[in-house]
């Protein structure tokens, strides 16, 4: 669903679930951030989140593991570990039971890999195959991470590059080849719970990941919510193997074109950003990467722990006064 028809659904239940009405909800409908918190204890909050999708590639095993990873990954945004997940699948009933096997395999393993337990779901018959997972995380009170809280002077990260909206169209629409979008399977298969780890142990002002509202769209509910503006360098933006030919083959799903109607009017482009670019930064994003606002103080440890962990990350950008988004060339 896009930005606009969600929020238009959502407004109605934003009055009825408040943090007035319910004071241990500490994270709920009244922001945009990507999970729910709940406090259970002084110190212990449980963050729950929901996320599942038709496939994007065509190996189940992968599929599987794709959705779990990106399911997780909100947990991670918010600061938090995954303790427990729930699959939630809706299946065809002509679909080989082998195919079912290696998705959910795809996706326990990616369970297992993050320290949490797969102890069960619900599966219905669909005509369209979806999968993804329901998942609980736990997080101390005080150490959440939120979308609101960057200021001025902070530096902006990204842990992931940029571009599996436009690989996996490309790879729907035959023009790559599943050789082709290697990298892209793999940045999708891998856990932000390392990147998020090493953010943690720094001052992170504001968090979230990167998905179907893409980098410009995740980037604006920073800003909107701490108040401040961020600029974004465009040339500094990191894009996966194969994006930017397959972009130049106008390989943009229909959400990039939902992102751009609804976002284009807070984000200022320099006169220089090519349309091609404008597209590539409002295209959804699956299992994208952590976007963070952190003190810039910090940078230099931030970067010498990703490169002693054997993980990327880039500067792409800072938060400033004013409101918006601003991308310069």
């Amino acid at each position: 669903m896009g930005p606009e028809a969600l929020a238009q659904v959502l407004r109605p239940l934003r009055d009825l679930f408040t943090k007035e009405h319910h004071p241990d909800l500490l994270v709920g409908l009244d922001g945009s951030d990507d999970a729910a918190v709940y406090r259970i204890s002084d110190d212990c909050a449980v963050i729950q989140t929901i996320d599942f999708f038709p496939p994007i590639v065509d190996d189940p095993y992968d599929f599987g593991a794709i959705a779990a990873a990106n399911a997780m990954s909100d947990i991670y945004a918010m600061g938090g570990e995954v303790t427990l997940a729930l699959n939630v699948c809706c299946f065809p009933d002509d679909l080989p039971s082998t195919v079912l096997q290696e998705i959910l395999k795809g996706g326990a393993d990616k369970v297992a890999e993050a320290g949490a337990v797969l102890a069960g779901g619900h599966t219905v018959t669909d005509k369209e195959l979806k999968y993804g997972l329901s998942v609980t995380g736990t997080i101390h009170p005080n150490r959440i991470l939120r979308k609101s809280g960057a200021r001025p002077g902070d530096a902006l990260i990204l842990t992931k590059q940029l571009g599996t909206g436009i690989t996996t169209t490309a790879l729907k629409n035959e023009m790559l080849s599943a050789e082709e979008i290697h990298a892209s399977v793999a940045s999708m298969k891998a856990l932000s719970r390392y990147a998020a780890t090493i953010l943690t142990k720094a001052q992170v002002t504001a968090c979230t990941d990167v998905t179907g509202f893409s980098l410009l769209g995740h980037a604006y509910e920073i800003a909107e919510n701490s108040g401040v503006a961020l600029h974004i360098a465009a040339e500094k933006l990191p894009f996966l193997e194969h994006a930017e030919a397959a972009a130049g083959a106008k390989c943009f799903p229909g959400g990039t074109f939902r992102n751009r109607k609804y976002y284009d009017c807070v984000v200022r482009f320099e006169p220089s950003i090519s349309e091609q670019q404008i597209l590539m930064m409002f295209t959804p994003e699956t299992s994208g990467g952590l976007l963070a606002a952190v003190d810039a103080n910090d940078l230099d440890s931030i970067k010498s722990n990703f490169e002693r962990a054997n993980h990327s990350c880039w500067l792409i950008g800072e938060v400033v006064e004013g409101s918006g988004i601003e991308v310069t060339s």
